[in-house]
């Protein structure tokens, strides 16, 4: 008896006709018998079987006249190509609906790379990034480029130490000139010294700052938008670093202390400023969804804004609806770069019931950023700009008072 019911299920589980743990030599007969008579593949099966109900595997032929969206949706089918091509679908169809608040995080050296420019400035522009995590390092470099400053190509297996006998410094295959860092450094310090600057405030405060003063010389220098920092300016989208002592930014803040300086960032403010973004998201009727490039600090940062509402505020929510990853990190070493989606819903980031809606695609950033991008602008029209640096207030102000009504 025990053996019939064994058997029972190992060959009714999955629904229709053809099994592995059916009888061999039937089936081989019954193949052998289709082939002999000329019969055509059985056509049925995906009906029957809900494993089968994926999309069939026939690309389109590569022939050069291919669209990026013809591209990823004709012949990205398995493997990482296929988590790209599930993570463009994702952020086009559902985390850039009307009602969803993107969260982007970028670790990595992105902007030296030209990616500022190429990608995050007009996902910035089109209202698809409405604020922003990041390390120090990415927005130190990014002002490169709107203080008119150049990066160039370079080669990995140059000799270091004729680089540094010649000045240059690298970052693995972009090279630039050492004054690069002085002149940057120069202007930060520069504005830095101003009124405006000598209080306490969070990073979105100290960014946007920054930021004008980029726009400024930007169009003294009449090249046009080049910094990321600048667009966020521009657009109101509040840019945050999850530390802001990690990077040459902080070393100047730090510096000019020194001289007497009252420019102190409040990492304090930024974690309940976030928090109260993702808040807003959910009680105003939406959807919260983050965007990550990389992994490292700014994905905690941006992640943990859900334990920080719902654990240590004792607020009711359920997590982010929306996980995009980008990242080459393996989820075994433990590292937060390689948690994966699943993992942050143990934790309260994510909302259990969202969970089909995470993709995790283990692709260089670099790679991915301008085809996640030029697929979104294809296939969405820009949305209304959300401008929540201008409603940090308000957002704030939402959240003490469910502080509040929570821990009364």
């Amino acid at each position: 008896m025990k053996e019939r019911e064994r058997k029972s299920v190992t060959t009714t589980r999955h629904g229709g006709s053809s099994k592995a743990a059916g009888d061999k030599s039937k089936q081989k007969k019954a193949a052998e018998r289709r082939e002999a008579a000329g019969a055509k593949p059985k056509a049925a099966t995906r009906a029957r079987n809900p494993l089968l109900r994926g999309a069939r595997i026939d690309p389109r032929r590569i022939d050069g006249t291919e669209t990026v969206v013809q591209l990823i949706e004709g012949t990205f089918q398995a493997y990482n190509s296929g988590r790209l091509r599930e993570a463009c679908q994702l952020y086009a169809e559902k985390m850039l609906q009307k009602d969803v608040t993107v969260g982007l995080t970028l670790t990595g050296a992105l902007t030296p790379a030209g990616l500022g420019m190429s990608a995050l400035i007009p996902l910035i522009e089109a209202g698809f990034v409405d604020w922003i995590i990041s390390t120090g390092a990415n927005l130190y470099h990014d002002a490169h480029f709107g203080l008119g400053l150049a990066m160039h190509r370079g080669s990995p297996t140059a000799s270091d130490l004729v680089l540094r006998e010649q000045g240059v410094v690298r970052i693995y295959d972009i090279f630039f000139d050492y004054d690069v860092l002085l002149s940057t450094d120069a202007f930060f310090r520069q504005v830095l010294r101003l009124p405006e600057f000598q209080r306490v405030m969070s990073s979105a405060e100290f960014h946007w700052l920054c930021g004008k003063y980029i726009a400024a010389r930007e169009r003294a220098l009449g090249i046009g938008n080049k910094s990321l920092l600048s667009a966020a300016y521009t657009c109101g989208v509040p840019v945050y670093t999850s530390s802001p002592g990690d990077s040459s930014i902080g070393m100047n803040v730090a510096a000019l202390q020194l001289e007497g300086y009252q420019c102190i960032i409040d990492p304090s403010r930024d974690v309940n400023e976030t928090a109260a973004i993702v808040l807003h998201a959910k009680r105003s009727g939406g959807r919260s969804a983050i965007l990550i490039m990389g992994g490292g600090s700014p994905k905690n940062f941006a992640l943990q804004t859900e334990p920080q509402i719902q654990e240590v505020l004792g607020i009711d929510e359920k997590g982010h609806d929306y996980f995009l990853q980008v990242t080459d990190a393996r989820p075994d070493t433990g590292g937060l770069s390689g948690a994966t989606p699943a993992e942050a819903v143990s934790w309260g980031k994510i909302d259990p019931d969202r969970l089909p809606d995470a993709v995790v695609c283990y692709l260089d950033s670099t790679v991915a950023l301008p085809l996640i991008t030029s697929y979104a602008l294809a296939k969405r029209t820009p949305r209304t700009l959300k401008r929540l640096y201008d409603k940090r207030a308000v957002l704030m102000a939402r959240l003490q008072a469910e502080f509040d009504k929570a821990n009364r």
